[in-house]
């Protein structure tokens, strides 16, 4: 299948899968359109022994599907800028310590938490999987993230403060994730020879230092030109000519594209939207970047249902798949409540954000994506990508269909 054809018929899917939940379930977007995705892939699969060549058919477009590449080099760019460009600046500032916290010390903990305790879990189930196999599980598991979190908690009434660190925390944990996974990836391939402390610092640097500051100087660039000028259509082309090429001179540079976007975001969202655009052009820079990050948003949850086609699920795995399901809980709450404890002097968290920001810290995609990206020729790979699906399904469907209740429970809203 040609890349247009293919591109057509996730769109066409994406589109019949919204309005079925649209019109039928009424689920949040995310969720009701990863439920009839994963219904629709586990259809195929029951008609496996009756209609065979309908399996076979999707099974083999879905394993085309490069779905880090699709992820990573595509969409990623567009619903993160998205996202930081409708999250309201001023205020993340308020709480940019507790979230800079959380988003680096909480995502390390969280690794060592995860992966220390699936090591005894595989052993005492009888898997033999190393100890740096673990960790690099929980590397890729440790970042919440920023899709599934802003499409599914835009919706629901949270303080403040929470939402902040919760929202914050996603758009910027990726860059601190991606460098761990990277780091624990080399050695898992080539054992303790092929890293150092001074290798992992550098690359630490490069990474997220060099995004850093690539998306302050892209966003004010970003910002001079949209000041320049007073035509939305150009202001509208320039703010995606930003996010694509950005992306691609990041990728260039070896620099943390994803942390970029954040920060260009952020950036173009607050500044431009002061001084640099006039009351039309806001309007439809607004509307493009939410259709954007609409359309992506259900193409990236399809995918993430239909993966279910190519993932192998064997009889054994369901045991360790409940295991990691609870490790990575108690070590998302481990990695908030001990930042939280250590620096609650000067946080502005109540004593529920622990638990709130335990159970809206979301897996989705970019999880899915990093676990397929592991070599076919690492140990234990297919067990690692079913127990990164189970966590990814339990977190988007089980959590964030329970995210209202708990919401209410923990501040009494209506």
């Amino acid at each position: 299948m040609d890349l247009f054809s293919l591109i057509t018929l996730l769109i066409v899917i994406a589109a019949l899968f919204a309005y079925l939940n649209t019109r039928l379930l009424k689920l949040p977007d995310a969720i009701g359109i990863m439920v009839v995705s994963l219904g629709c892939s586990l259809l195929l699969i029951a008609l496996h022994s009756v209609r065979p060549t309908w399996f076979t058919l999707a099974r083999q477009t879905v394993a085309a599907i490069d779905f880090n590449r699709v992820l990573f080099d595509v969409m990623l760019s567009f619903l993160l800028f998205a996202g930081a460009f409708h999250t309201n600046a001023a205020l993340l500032r308020v709480e940019r310590r507790s979230v800079m916290l959380f988003a680096l010390i909480g995502v390390l903990i969280s690794t060592v938490l995860v992966g220390t305790g699936l090591y005894y879990a595989a052993y005492w189930l009888g898997f033999g999987f190393s100890y740096p196999l673990c960790l690099l599980f929980g590397a890729l598991i440790s970042p919440t993230d920023p899709i599934a979190v802003l499409g599914i908690l835009s919706r629901f009434k949270l303080p403040n403060s929470v939402k902040l660190n919760i929202v914050g925390e996603s758009l910027f944990n990726d860059g601190v994730g991606v460098v761990v996974f990277a780091s624990i990836y080399r050695l898992v391939l080539y054992g303790t020879d092929g890293i150092s402390t001074s290798s992992i610092t550098l690359l630490f640097v490069q990474e997220a230092g060099g995004g850093l500051l690539f998306g302050m100087a892209l966003g004010y660039g970003m910002y001079w030109l949209l000041r320049s000028i007073n035509h939305y259509q150009t202001e509208v082309m320039l703010t995606i000519a930003g996010v694509m090429g950005g992306y691609l001179l990041a990728q260039q540079l070896h620099i943390s594209g994803p942390l970029a976007m954040v920060v260009a975001g952020l950036f173009v969202g607050d500044r431009a939207r002061q001084d640099a655009m006039s009351h039309q052009t806001e309007e439809y820079v607004d509307k493009f970047w939410e259709l954007i990050d609409v359309i992506l948003n259900a193409l990236l949850f399809v995918l993430i249902g239909i993966e279910l086609l190519i993932i192998e699920f064997e009889t054994s795995y369901w045991l360790i798949c409940l295991f990691s399901v609870l490790i990575v809980l108690i070590a998302r709450f481990l990695a908030i409540w001990i930042p939280y404890r250590l620096a609650r002097p000067w946080l502005t968290l109540d004593s529920k954000a622990p638990l709130m920001m335990t159970w809206g810290g979301l897996r989705g995609g970019i999880s899915v994506a990093l676990a397929l990206s592991i070599d076919n020729a690492v140990p234990n790979k297919p067990i690692i990508v079913a127990i990164t699906y189970a966590v990814v399904l339990f977190s988007v469907i089980g959590q964030g269909l329970t995210l209202e209740r708990l919401i209410r429970r923990l501040y009494k809203t209506d």
